[in-house]
Order: C-alpha cells, then structure tokens, then sequence
C-alpha cells in the first residue's frame, strides 16, 4: 500500500505527464506490425503502444520508427520497398481514427496536435540504407522522415555501425558526408545511435544543426558496450547543442541486464520453434508478449541513474528520452509500456527534479534540436535563394 506522500508524488506525476509534451525518440509500431497486425486506436492485445496507454501515459508524440532490417542492404531495391510500405503503415494508422492521431512533419506540429487532442505520428528511419542517392533522401523527406539512424546493426554505404567489427569506413563514408550535408539543408535531424566512435566524431565535426541519440543511454554504466554512448561522445553532443534520449531496454541499462535480456529472448525463440508457433502467428505473439511482460528487466531507478549522469555531465539541456519500445524485449519493472512515463516521473520527483527540468527531459529539450534543425534549413533557403537572385 502507497504512503500519502507517495501517492501524492504519483498524483503529481501524472499531472506533469497530462500537462507537458512529452516526445518519444524511438517506438518500434511499424514494424511490430508486420508481425502481427493489430487496430492500435484501440487497446490492442500485446505490443508496447496503442492510443489508450499513449492517453494514459500522456504520450503526445512518438517517434514512429521506420525499421530497415540490415540483411535487406544485400537486396537491391528492398530496403526502399520495406521504408515505403512501414510508412504506409503509419499513414493508415492516422487515416483509421483522424480523431485520435495525425502525422507530424513540422515541430510546431506537436503541440497543434496536442491541443487538439490527438497523438503526433512524426516519422523516424532507423538504418539509411534505403537513402541509395541523395535523391532518395529527398523523397523520403516529403514522405514526412525528420531524422534518420544512419545505420543499425551493420555498416552501410553511409556509415560503420557499433554492432559491426569490419569498420567498413573508419566512420563515415564520403557518401555518408554528403548526406549529413543534404540533411542539414532539408532540415532533417541526424541520428547519431548505432554509430561507432568515430562516426558519430565524424558527424559532429561536419554537421551545422544539433544531433539527436534518439535511443541510447550512458556507457558509463555498460562498461565497454559502444552503443551507448561514451562521457566524451555525450559532452560532444551536447556542446553542439544535441540531445541523448535514453533507452529503457534492459541491454541499454546495465551489462549484466543485457545477459539477462539474451538469454530471455533465446529462450523464447527456442519454445516458438519447439513448439512450431511463428512469432507472426497470434499464437506466437501472445506467448512472446505473455513471457517478456512478465519478466522485468532492471529498475525505473536503474534507467534514471543514466539521466542523473548525464545531467550531472553536461547539464539539463541535453537529456531526453527514447524508450525503444516494441523494438526490445526485457524491460524494466512497471515501466514496460507507454502508459509508465508517470512512474519515471515520479522517480525524478523523487530525485528532486523540479517541474521545469521535468519538462525538458520529456520533451522540451528535443523539441528545440527540431526547431533548431529546421531554422538551420530555412537559412539555407535564404542563402540559395539570394544567390540565386544575385546571378540574376
């Protein structure tokens, strides 16, 4: 039983998540459903996110992720073909229930959309490698990407990736510079996780417009894992002004979670093919769903001890969150689906944060890189268009 004071701190909590916009640098939806198709305007059986959990948490706008599996980088065409289809995916889910979400492809778009009750849909690529020329990279920007994972777990013609240990490039490849450059000037933000070291180096060296980690956490506590990221890396992002949105995935918590979080998941696979049930079958889903649910994975302490060293590192500014959801399998305990942001929030209540500070790190902080990577992009139209008068 919860003590006055904790239920007035869960009270306040939920308050602060209904009142201020809270953004998501990372759900999984599209691809989930690939799997298994689901009507996520309703409550839905198994996943991390639908619209009632998102009211509930006061979720107001997820990043959709638009997932790029690398082995489709070997399949000419397929990686095109598979971003196109999950951004369909997206649009349906907006055109289904226009009462209830609506796609965001500008930053004053979110809070549009918050007053008038809907739940934003901006759209996020995890892996470039559909963006084979710079005139896919266009095309997907008027599809409505705002950023763009450069790569995921292998490199790509774009970039090495922390997952690979070919370090094709040494970082970015040329190709890779020039699409930093491109996104600067359509206003697109770069996402610097998965990237190695020396790539993310490499990007905040070159890029005019500040970055976004839309789902990585402190390496500081998973000694040696290059996903996340390092002290050095996050004061780097930060002095260009970006933000590291953490993940609450069990891996990205603690080395000793990310052990546990494997050997859930191939415990899982194992009984799925044991007992002849695919993981897109409703039989299948259900049971991975019925499994991970009930297996937390690490603490809400635990995750807001990454936003604690950061924060203590390179200040408030440059701190956001980005769960991962329905892109992970352990996660921890009462924090395992978007309907939880209040039990983070009041574990920082806790903590002492204030309101103010609160309101940064749900939202506020990673709204202004948006709004910041988009003034960057209209200062380019500026300069073309007065050179072009000036040739004139």
């Amino acid at each position: 039983m919860m003590s006055c004071a904790q239920d007035t701190t869960m009270q306040q909590a939920h308050e602060i998540a209904q009142k201020h916009l809270i953004i998501d640098g990372h759900i999984d939806l599209p691809y989930r459903l690939t799997r298994f198709t689901e009507d996520v305007s309703q409550e839905t059986i198994g996943g991390d996110f639908d619209h009632p959990k998102a009211v509930a948490g006061g979720l107001n706008a997820p990043f959709m992720s638009v997932y790029i599996p690398p082995p489709l980088q070997d399949i000419p065409g397929a990686a095109k073909l598979l971003a196109d289809s999950l951004i369909d995916i997206v649009e349906a889910i907006a055109s289904h229930a226009p009462d209830k979400f609506a796609i965001a492809t500008h930053s004053s778009d979110l809070y549009d959309h918050k007053n008038a009750g809907l739940v934003s849909l901006p759209l996020g690529m995890e892996n470039g490698a559909p963006v084979e020329t710079i005139d896919d990279l266009e095309h997907f920007y008027k599809r409505g990407i705002r950023y763009i994972t450069l790569t995921h777990g292998r490199d790509n013609h774009i970039s090495d990736s922390s997952y690979d240990s070919t370090r094709t490039w040494g970082g970015l490849s040329p190709y890779g510079e020039t699409v930093v450059d491109h996104m600067n000037r359509l206003g697109m933000i770069i996402d610097i996780s998965h990237l190695t070291d020396s790539s993310i180096a490499q990007v905040l060296q070159r890029t005019k417009a500040p970055v976004l980690a839309t789902h990585s956490s402190a390496r500081h506590f998973t000694p040696g894992w290059e996903r996340n990221l390092s002290d050095q890396l996050i004061q780097a992002t930060a002095a260009k002004g970006g933000v590291v949105m953490i993940g609450f995935g069990a891996s990205f918590v603690r080395n000793e979670l990310r052990a546990k979080n494997d050997t859930l998941a191939r415990s899982i696979s194992a009984y799925l093919d044991e007992n002849d049930m695919p993981i897109n079958s409703k039989d299948g889903f259900l049971y991975r769903e019925s499994i991970r649910k009930s297996t937390p994975l690490g603490t809400i302490p635990e995750v807001v001890d990454h936003i604690d060293h950061i924060v203590n590192l390179v200040g408030i500014d440059y701190i956001g969150l980005g769960s991962d959801y329905d892109g992970v399998t352990g996660l921890p305990k009462n924090l395992q689906d978007v309907s939880t942001y209040p039990n983070l929030i009041a574990e920082l209540l806790r903590r002492d944060y204030s309101e103010e500070d609160i309101a940064k790190i749900l939202g506020g902080n990673a709204l202004r890189v948006w709004q910041e990577v988009e003034r960057i992009a209209e200062n380019y139209a500026l300069e073309m268009n007065s050179d072009m008068n000036d040739d004139t």
